[in-house]
């Protein structure tokens, strides 16, 4: 899976992702720390990467796309403050519940005690 960490969150998730072997990027990298959210949508659309953040912008760029691509991951209430955490979130629940959702196309809200999952495309 290739993720694109977005501004909301620290780089040291990306950081912590790959080093788990995961193809994980923060927009830093890429140099898109400056850019609006739609040329982010792009790029991880262009290079097929799932979108990590914690700006819920995302889940609405997406309600306009129909399409299922890219997926993305947003951290709420508790869980986008701390990426030693994040880390953690994502090891208790992305190969168990969340690999299926990634792949056919998802907004998945991950909070301290709870996953929502919304498939893509939004409006049919």
């Amino acid at each position: 899976m290739r993720f694109l960490v977005d501004n909301a969150l620290s780089p040291k998730l990306a950081e912590l992702l790959s080093e788990d072997g995961y193809d994980a990027v923060h927009v830093r990298d890429v140099g898109l720390q400056h850019a609006s959210d739609q040329d982010i949508f792009q790029y991880a659309l262009d290079d097929k990467r799932i979108i990590v953040s914690a700006d819920t912008d995302f889940g609405l760029l997406l309600s306009y796309w129909n399409k299922n691509e890219p997926s993305v991951i947003i951290f709420r209430k508790g869980a986008e403050r701390d990426p030693y955490n994040q880390k953690k979130l994502f090891d208790l629940n992305l190969k168990k519940s969340l690999i299926q959702a990634i792949d056919q196309g998802s907004i998945i809200i991950i909070e301290e005690e709870k996953i929502r999952i919304k498939n893509l495309p939004i409006h049919k």
